[in-house]
């Protein structure tokens, strides 16, 4: 069974990835005090997680009293990005007294697994998570781009397109 966080306020998060487009590793990054926690994600669930995290802050009411948003510096994996385990779902919430925003994320474990996945709990400012969703759009959108046929990856030198059933290729 892997290890549960509980970190409360972070001091960052961050999205990130490692290696070349087609090859790359996606992390999401958090740390409070001392302990970094790292989670390994995939591309699309990083973007959906941008998005999602996005929409909640814009949806919120404005503040007089929002802190600035971190350096882009402050953005960047810190090495070595080692995960701690596989991210799976994400649950968020707003906190009006705190004015944070409280984000879980949930092991994915194998479906026929009896565990109980490990979760990480924090929060982030509103700068933060600006911040963050910002960044996971820009590391999900940096990979290979998409086919426009099919939607799926292309590689530098093209791609079979399976809804051309193969026969001619996209980006050749």
């Amino acid at each position: 069974m892997s290890a549960s966080f509980d970190l409360g306020p972070v001091d960052r998060i961050t999205a990130g990835a490692a290696g070349e487009p087609g090859q790359r590793v996606v992390y999401v990054q958090a740390r409070a005090g001392e302990r970094l926690v790292t989670l390994l994600a995939e591309k699309e669930q990083v973007h959906a997680f941008g998005t999602v995290v996005r929409q909640l802050v814009e949806s919120l009411p404005a503040r007089a009293d929002e802190s600035p948003e971190p350096p882009e510096s402050e953005l960047d994996l810190e090495e070595p990005a080692v995960a701690d385990w596989r991210a799976g779902s994400v649950t968020l919430s707003h906190d009006e007294e705190s004015d944070r925003i409280g984000i879980v994320i949930e092991e994915a474990l194998p479906d026929e697994s009896v565990e109980s996945p490990a979760t990480a709990r924090l929060e982030v400012t509103r700068a933060q998570a600006r911040a963050f969703a910002e960044r996971a759009l820009a590391v999900a959108a940096s990979g290979r781009p998409r086919c426009p046929v099919c939607g799926f990856p292309m590689d530098p030198g093209g791609h079979a397109c399976p809804a051309m059933n193969g026969h001619r290729g996209i980006g050749r």
